[in-house]
């Protein structure tokens, strides 16, 4: 009887500007070994000043052995995304963007004797306008389970009853949901019944100190005075936040779940 082989893949939350990469470049390397992680996921839709992504970063974020970058609805925010897009098949967008926009929305990664599938989808609700991530996001895993039953699937949306719902859809059909976007984590990490793991938001990477890693003084002035005020990334103690995920490699089930949230930088 062979051995089974457990998969251990690395989520983490929203990298926020220059403190989150601080955080993520400083802190990742050492992470991995701690988790002993197979597999390392990040969400860089708002790492250049906390809106959008640029190619240096996203080579810095390869280089420090991130496998999948992934995104929302920010990642169109800097200059020569299309380009990026070109350079690293790993480095995706929300698949349920409407056909012919630049970029992939999933990816196959063959590593370490797995074979790794992640799905990226977005939200509708309080969201700009977008395809059904519900029946395209099936009819994107029912294609990968023919490559792979190890699908890691990043939900970047507003509503947690939107990520609950769509993790319900396809548990058992993919190996993990997370989702991401309040830069807040949530305490409802799970094993849904046919064997998803799940967590509504995996936080963010970047200085928790603040509103959402943003300046908390234009946060309240946006409030009181209901201008459409540009946020500031606000710069202090800095963390690491997602989950670390453990999934039977030959079925794709999840065994657990777990939340990080570890301060680096």
């Amino acid at each position: 009887m062979s051995k089974r082989r457990i998969f251990t893949a690395l989520m983490l939350g929203d990298v926020i500007g220059h403190p989150g990469c601080r955080a993520l470049f400083s802190g990742l390397n050492q992470l991995i070994r701690e988790c002993r992680a197979d597999f390392v996921v990040v969400n860089g839709e708002n790492a250049a000043g906390g809106l959008g992504i640029t190619k240096e970063i996203a080579r810095h974020f390869f280089a420090q052995g991130v496998d999948v970058v992934t995104s929302g609805n920010h990642i169109w925010q800097q200059e020569g995304v299309e380009e990026l897009f070109e350079e690293h098949k790993q480095m995706l967008r929300p698949a349920n963007y409407p056909p012919n926009v630049p970029g992939r929305g999933w990816v196959v990664v063959e590593k370490g004797g797995y074979k790794v599938a992640v799905v990226n989808l977005q939200g509708r609700y309080q969201m700009p306008p977008i395809d059904c991530p519900f029946r395209g996001g099936k009819a994107i895993v029912d294609q990968l389970r023919k490559e792979t039953p190890i699908i890691l699937v990043h939900f970047h949306a507003e509503l947690p009853q939107e990520k609950e719902a769509l993790a319900f859809h396809l548990d058992g059909k993919v190996s993990v949901v997370v989702g991401t976007h309040t830069h807040v984590q949530t305490a409802d990490e799970q094993i849904l019944p046919h064997g998803t793991a799940y967590i509504t938001d995996l936080g963010m990477c970047g200085s928790i100190g603040g509103v959402i890693g943003s300046l908390p003084s234009i946060s309240i002035e946006r409030q009181l005075t209901q201008l459409p005020l540009k946020n500031e990334v606000f710069d202090g103690p800095t963390y690491l936040q997602g989950v670390l995920c453990k999934i039977e490699s030959d079925s794709g089930k999840a065994l657990s779940i777990e939340s990080i949230s570890r301060q680096f930088g």
